[in-house]
């Protein structure tokens, strides 16, 4: 089957190229006979002859079997022709006979010029022969024993040629690189590295790649930015991040200005092997030069980099991007401000770039704006958390209970117990239900600081409103009602618990057992406890265990200390 494909390309290319040949005269015979350039009636001549002389060698001339429809009907308008205009004036007024482009005819400068650059098919389709077929070292002497008129036209129909293995392809063209008089052009380099770059191949990448080094430092003025750029964004797809980076420092050497997409290829292969330091190198060349590509690659950019925990540095690509006026992807832009939330030190950069939502973008932007109330309270900036949120419901997006249980945790946490009842009202004043998270963060805020009366009230709040709580509720008071020693209403709190439908978890018992332990000394308490939990199926840790009896050995020594005593 293989052999079957390589046989058809090749009698495609020169049908192709015959065709070419063909359409080139035929466009010139919707003028007058008479005016037609001697170059063309040469051409005509020697397309008639080889055909006359090789009635059955179409394969040189790329025609089927059956024929070629182009061939006869450009075959009888030559003969209406000759027959009706035997002769016509010559440029020069002179009376120039038909047979004047029959062999032996004069020949003008115009026509030596035209042969020079003329393919031989039958060369043509045996190089091809060759090159579509798996060969060994024997390619080259092969191509030797040829006698080739290599010349630019005739090397790049060759590397455009389908169906030839990339190697092959390589090879030929160091074979011609060695012959003398041959020389190296863009157009040809060009044409091979497209051809090379198409075929996702590592050691065909590879050994282009020490071909177009070899090239640039042997030809000056050769290797254009975009052959480079072909290169850098194969090895991009290889996933070969240090080979881009080669190519990339070799620009000043071959005499090439990075432009934007050398920068975006380069970046885009460091960012995908993870080498963000050396991507960022290459981006900070790119923010000097001031040469960004557009606005869906910078997003790109942005993005790698966030991924990276680089958002800072992704931030300074936003700022250039924005002052050049590059429409940005938004899921870019809302990456960006979700990564800078991740850090106290870029929280604020993230709050300016809220600055930038109006109309459409800021209605659904809750996410974002979420995140930068949450960093904010993070960083303890609990009142600038509380602007925000008092400007989201002014203007948009309208908070919800996130935001709100964001500002009252971090007032809570802070101690701030008087502004976080009056989130609380607020909430309920927009409408919101205060969830049981909303609820838990202030009885925390109250038990950190030994208030366990206001604590246990918003309990009982907690309760009306919601017909189950969760272990981290009760969790909190419990340890609340341990820190002051309280421990009758700690137990009895744990039992409430499962009265409530709270599963009481390995957290409570193991608090309260602790405190019962070392604060009470309460043995028998903690052992029942423990017993419980046995039944509950909780395991209890071995040092909480050990505990116990170590406590309860304590008391047993002192118990026969003061028999002892007493004997005495």
């Amino acid at each position: 089957m293989w052999r079957s494909i390589a046989a058809r390309s090749r009698q495609v290319v020169a049908r192709e190229f015959c065709a070419t040949q063909i359409n080139q005269v035929l466009s010139e015979t919707q003028k007058p006979f008479h005016s037609f350039p001697k170059t063309s009636l040469s051409r005509i001549h020697r397309f008639f002859s080889h055909f006359s002389a090789n009635p059955s060698d179409d394969s040189s001339l790329g025609f089927s079997e059956n024929g070629d429809s182009q061939l006869d009907s450009f075959s009888i308008g030559i003969e209406t022709n000759a027959m009706e205009v035997p002769s016509f004036e010559g440029f020069d007024g002179e009376e120039t006979q038909i047979d004047s482009f029959v062999p032996g005819g004069a020949k003008n400068d115009m026509e030596e010029e035209t042969q020079v650059n003329e393919i031989d098919c039958n060369k043509l389709e045996n190089v091809l022969s060759l090159l579509q077929s798996r060969v060994d070292g024997s390619l080259e002497s092969s191509l030797d024993a040829m006698a080739l008129d290599l010349h630019e036209d005739f090397v790049v129909k060759v590397l455009e040629t389908p169906f030839i293995l990339g190697e092959n392809l390589i090879r030929f063209f160091k074979w011609v690189m060695e012959k003398p008089g041959c020389r190296v052009t863009t157009s040809v380099v060009d044409s091979l590295v497209k051809v090379i770059c198409s075929d996702l191949r590592k050691k065909n990448a590879y050994n282009l790649w020490d071909l177009v080094k070899e090239i640039g430092e042997k030809e000056n003025e050769v290797l254009t930015v975009d052959v480079l750029n072909e290169l850098i964004a194969l090895f991009s797809k290889l996933g070969k991040g240090k080979a881009a980076m080669e190519v990339f420092d070799k620009f000043g050497d071959f005499g090439c200005v990075p432009n934007e997409e050398t920068y975006y290829f380069t970046i885009e292969a460091l960012c995908r092997r993870s080498f963000y330091d050396w991507a960022w190198s290459v981006c900070e060349k790119m923010l000097d030069r001031e040469s960004l590509p557009d606005g869906e690659q910078v997003g790109k950019i942005i993005s790698w980099f966030c991924k990276g925990g680089k958002a800072k540095d992704a931030h300074t690509v936003y700022l250039l991007a924005e002052e050049k006026n590059k429409q940005l992807p938004q899921s870019s832009v809302n990456f960006l401000i979700i990564s800078l939330c991740k850090k106290d030190e870029t929280v604020k950069l993230a709050l300016e770039m809220l600055d930038g939502f109006s109309g459409e973008a800021r209605k659904y932007a809750i996410k974002l704006f979420s995140s930068v109330v949450h960093g904010l309270c993070r960083m303890k900036n609990v009142d600038e958390a509380k602007t925000l949120l008092l400007k989201m419901i002014a203007q948009g997006p309208p908070p919800g209970n996130a935001v709100f249980n964001s500002v009252i945790h971090g007032y809570s946490k802070g101690g701030d117990m008087d502004k976080a009842k009056e989130m609380i009202k607020l909430m309920e004043e927009r409408g919101l239900k205060p969830d049981v998270y909303t609820y838990t963060v202030v009885m925390s805020g109250y038990a950190n600081g030994g208030q366990m009366d206001q604590a246990l009230e918003m309990l009982l709040e907690a309760k009306e409103k919601h017909t189950k709580l969760s272990p981290v509720t009760y969790h909190t008071l419990i340890r609340g009602y341990c820190k002051i020693e309280e421990f009758d209403k700690a137990l009895k709190l744990l039992a409430e618990m499962k009265d409530f439908g709270v599963q009481p978890n390995v957290d409570e018992y193991n608090k309260l057992i602790q405190s019962l332990c070392l604060k009470a000394l309460d043995w028998q308490t903690a052992e029942k406890l423990l017993n419980e939990m046995k039944e509950n199926g909780l395991y209890l840790p071995g040092i909480t265990r050990g505990l116990i009896q170590a406590v309860k050995e304590l008391e047993a020594e002192g118990a026969d200390s003061r028999e002892a005593a007493t004997e005495v």
